[in-house]
């Protein structure tokens, strides 16, 4: 199945509105897999990603260990540079970090490439890290446990949310399990103005942000596109630790 189920959300008019809108990753499921504790750290990493459309600067959450020294390592590695962008959906999201993308032609189906090692990322759900735009999470299959690809990833583009929205994904997050799970004053002002995708919180790990280039986001996302939503011209990323 390429697109997934966001199975935390069963409200009609909510599911016809992402049914088209889906971060996703082709593989076949897997049992998640927990890593060593992590070394904690004092200051939050910042990672650069080089785009043909622009520089972004995106900083990791300490909240989210394992995705935050999953992430860092790939990029030390090298495991990101020449990778693609390669599903866009204007007013949603910019997702990329297949490896298999780096050699693609353009009619190859891409979304099922995993970092060496294979396993999925434990889910590190908090609730002060959500889908406003700028957002840097990771896709996932459509496992029980919203566990993570190891190295595919999206940005947040999304767009405003009234407050009847944001009341209806509260109700249906709740009634998934997170019974104490609400939006403080902040989040409903920046889902109301920014914007962003809150049906995905609780379902999909957020585990950064964006604090440089936003404006790329939408370059990004606007690029003309065919079939899978991938890019009629390839988008090509670039990443270095700043600290």
């Amino acid at each position: 199945m390429r697109k997934l189920l966001l199975t935390a959300l069963s409200f009609a008019f909510i599911t016809t509105t992402i049914a088209q809108s889906k971060p996703a990753v082709k593989t076949a499921t897997k049992k998640p897999v927990t890593s060593a504790k992590a070394i904690p750290v004092s200051k939050e990493k910042l990672v650069e990603i080089q785009t043909d459309y622009g520089t972004m600067v995106v900083k990791l959450s300490d909240s989210t260990p394992l995705h935050r020294d999953n992430f860092v390592k790939l990029v030390k590695e090298g495991f990101y540079d020449s990778l693609l962008f390669h599903r866009v959906i204007q007013g949603f999201m910019i997702q990329g970090g297949d490896p298999q993308s780096k050699n693609a032609d353009s009619a190859a189906m891409l979304g099922m490439g995993e970092a060496p090692g294979g396993g999925l990322i434990t889910a590190e759900f908090n609730n002060a890290l959500y889908h406003k735009k700028g957002a840097l999470a990771m896709a996932r299959t459509n496992n029980p446990e919203k566990a993570s690809s190891n190295c595919q990833f999206y940005i947040v583009e999304g767009k405003p949310n009234d407050n009847n929205f944001l009341n209806q994904v509260e109700c249906g997050i709740r009634q998934g399990g997170n019974m104490g799970f609400y939006y403080n004053d902040e989040q409903r002002k920046i889902y109301n103005t920014i914007g962003g995708t809150p049906f995905l919180d609780q379902n999909y790990t957020v585990f950064g942000e964006v604090i440089k280039g936003l404006e790329v986001i939408d370059k990004i996302a606007a690029v003309a596109k065919g079939g899978n939503d991938r890019p009629l011209k390839d988008v090509r990323m670039k990443m270095r630790m700043l600290n």
